[in-house]
């Protein structure tokens, strides 16, 4: 679904400096992976080069077969709006619209009717746990009720790809963890493939797959993931039951 192959990206100035080199990765339909990495080392330079907001040096990006760095500005503005899907750190609220016009924008962009669009925000308010929120203004809101509109925005018009930077760097550890299980879960829901760039290990802990950004590249590191720790929970459950021989 998604395929990033050999992107390098350098940025010039008094002490050019080489921020991504040779990055390569594949996500499917349904994959959540988080990319780890100190500050500065170019994690949201990724996420600008796999949605179209920069271009690389070399390599390209395919999305479904489509390759992104080929595409005119026009064009790419389009596949955004139709294919992808933003979670900031700043939640990127309007705050003169409601909660529900909000998360309707994306649609009305697209032309979506009225009557399906009330539908469909309304099946991502539900999800985000914010249905009786649908007519509040973003000042009424809590941060972690903030971020969960924006949620209920990237995904509503069921893009392929959802990309999240940094998206609990506002909220507190509680909120945060609130925020990160339902990321994970309407990502997965939908369908869609997500990535989430983060510098907290617990975050990337929800992930399905975390990758470390380095000075020398990207490389996979193991972890359990959210899944294989829920796998790893109910076997350990299994054994408790199970009579001893």
């Amino acid at each position: 679904m998604l395929s990033v192959r050999n992107l390098s990206k350098s940025f010039s100035g008094p002490r050019p400096k080489t921020v991504l080199r040779d990055i390569s990765f594949e996500l499917a339909a349904g994959d959540y992976v988080a990319v780890m990495g100190e500050s500065g080392i170019g994690k949201s330079t990724l996420l600008n080069l796999i949605a179209g907001l920069e271009r690389p040096d070399s390599g390209q990006v395919f999305l479904d077969g489509a390759d992104l760095c080929a595409l005119g500005d026009d064009a790419l503005t389009l596949v955004r709006r139709k294919h992808m899907g933003f979670v900031f750190q700043a939640f990127h609220v309007l705050p003169y619209l409601t909660v529900a016009q909000n998360v309707a924008l994306p649609l009305a962009l697209n032309g979506i009717g009225k009557r399906p669009m009330r539908r469909r925000v309304g099946a991502l308010l539900e999800s985000v746990r914010l249905l009786e929120r649908g007519e509040s203004m973003p000042h009424e809101l809590s941060g972690g009720e903030t971020q969960r509109v924006a949620i209920a925005r990237a995904l509503v018009h069921k893009p392929r790809l959802v990309l999240a930077d940094e998206p609990t760097g506002n909220l507190d550890p509680e909120s945060a963890k609130e925020v990160l299980a339902l990321l994970r879960e309407c990502v997965k829901g939908e369908g869609a493939a997500g990535i989430l760039v983060t510098h907290s290990g617990p975050a990337a802990r929800t992930s399905d797959k975390t990758y470390v950004l380095t000075e020398g590249g990207l490389r996979a590191q193991g972890h359990a993931g959210a899944s294989g720790q829920a796998d790893r929970r109910r076997g350990e459950k299994d054994r408790r039951r199970s009579p001893r021989s």
